[in-house]
């Protein structure tokens, strides 16, 4: 009987070591397959926190890309604009250059032009250059230059055989000649201006200056028949008044 308990309790205490082998084993398994569950839970958990980030940089990255674009398009018409700017500028330049072009032309032609002067009491059209040359000459005999004065005078009367100047010229060369004593040349040239203009402002005093030409060249029955006329010819001139004086002189 005893042995009989005893074969039981070993029965028991296998069944018992199984048991409790099988439990162990089956704790085991539980715990590989809670760490596989853990361990594929971080992964998983890694996989998400990288895609995440990735995401992140990427999205971080398009908004850079998408901001570098806005600037290049805000440069670009910034650019545009100030070429739009820059071509109308410089079609308003081109613009006023030939206004301005245009405006010299027309200057330069109009300054070209016969214009009307009053020179010893006579209206008439001189052109610039011919007013300019007759001016520079009474120029140089004003500034008491008569060898060049009388050249001056000389040489415009040939270059303008028409101008209206002719008669004032005349009567500057007579007085340039005068003044160098080419007597006979100067009373040529008064007589050439008293042919020309009679009625001139200057015609009495290019008379008396004959008359004083001849005085100089001892011509003294000249000299007072030339007086005689001024004072018939001219007979309220200043000129007439002073011929008055020189006749009774002569006398």
């Amino acid at each position: 009987m005893m042995r009989g308990l005893t074969l039981r309790g070993a029965v028991l205490a296998a069944a018992l070591l199984c048991a409790s082998l099988g439990a162990q084993a089956a704790l085991f398994e539980d715990d590989e397959a809670r760490r596989a569950i853990l361990d594929l839970r971080q992964r998983v958990e890694t996989m998400r926190q990288q895609a995440e980030q990735r995401q992140s940089e990427e999205s971080a990255q398009l908004r850079r890309s998408l901001l570098d674009l806005q600037n290049q398009i805000e440069q670009m018409r910034g650019d545009m604009a100030r070429l739009t700017g820059q071509n109308e500028q410089l079609t308003k330049t081109v613009t006023d250059l030939q206004q301005q072009r245009q405006t010299d032309t027309d200057s330069r032609a109009k300054s070209n032009e016969p214009s009307k002067v009053a020179v010893d009491g006579r209206e008439f059209n001189a052109d610039p250059k011919e007013k300019a040359d007759f001016d520079a000459a009474l120029g140089i005999f004003r500034a008491g230059q008569f060898a060049q004065a009388q050249t001056a005078f000389a040489d415009f009367v040939k270059r303008y055989p028409q101008s209206g100047y002719n008669a004032s010229a005349l009567f500057w060369l007579g007085n340039a000649q005068y003044a160098t004593r080419n007597y006979n040349e100067a009373i040529a040239n008064f007589r050439s201006m008293l042919s020309l203009a009679p009625d001139h402002a200057k015609a009495p005093e290019a008379v008396l200056s004959i008359a004083n030409c001849q005085i100089e060249l001892k011509d003294t029955k000249a000299a007072r028949r030339t007086l005689e006329d001024l004072t018939k010819a001219y007979p309220q001139s200043e000129a007439a008044q002073a011929g008055r004086e020189r006749l009774s002189r002569l006398r």
